[in-house]
């Protein structure tokens, strides 16, 4: 994986050349990944569904991520991420039901890695049932259910903690139904600047 070729870009998005990920992620290159919001209407309220992160992860174990993400190779386009969405959650989502919200810019840096990405956001706002969802173990333990407004004010510090609810997955694939109060802490750190774009152009969609 760490030597897969990923194509690189400048600050405004033009490619320069192309680059393993290990190495991207050691310069801090800018390159692009997949990122697809599952969200749902119930009632008056939209929710976001956020994925667990496996506690096998060299990067950031245990903690709520977007909820299916990936890097799209050198030979790839963009809407090839949606493998990630397959891999990792176990569904089959169709390039129509998609909605693009553009590229979005995020920068994650951490003792492990820099990580620059110019993102392809899309979103799939259709009712899938946590039955639905085969998890790919080694990438993700589980599904967890949040209100958007609730996870707007935890983000931006109106608010300390929220309550999320889904499920986890033991060994065996059984889903054990979940619930617990999260921090911003028990979030993937990305930026801000990403968030509030993401919610705003959920609230638009």
């Amino acid at each position: 994986m760490e030597n897969e070729l990923l194509k690189v870009f400048d600050e405004q998005g033009n490619w320069i050349g192309t680059e393993t990920r290990s190495e991207i992620h050691k310069a801090g290159y800018w390159h692009e990944t997949f990122h697809c919001w599952l969200t749902e209407r119930i009632g008056n309220e939209d929710f976001l569904f956020f994925q667990v992160r496996s506690s096998a992860k060299k990067d950031y174990p245990n903690l709520l991520d977007i909820t299916a993400a990936g890097h799209i190779l050198a030979d790839e386009s963009p809407l090839d991420g949606l493998r990630e969405v397959k891999e990792e959650l176990g569904i089959d989502i169709a390039l129509e039901d998609l909605h693009s919200l553009g590229i979005i810019k995020d920068a994650l840096d951490s003792a492990e890695l820099i990580d620059n990405e110019l993102c392809h956001v899309y979103l799939y706002d259709q009712h899938l049932p946590f039955d639905s969802y085969e998890l790919q173990f080694e990438e993700v333990s589980g599904i967890m259910r949040v209100s958007l407004n609730e996870f707007e004010n935890l983000w931006f510090g109106k608010v300390e903690e929220i309550k999320v609810e889904g499920f986890l997955v033991s060994r065996d694939q059984e889903k054990i139904p979940h619930s617990m109060l999260v921090s911003k802490h028990d979030f993937v750190p990305h930026e801000d600047e990403y968030i509030e774009s993401v919610i705003k152009a959920i609230k638009n969609a």
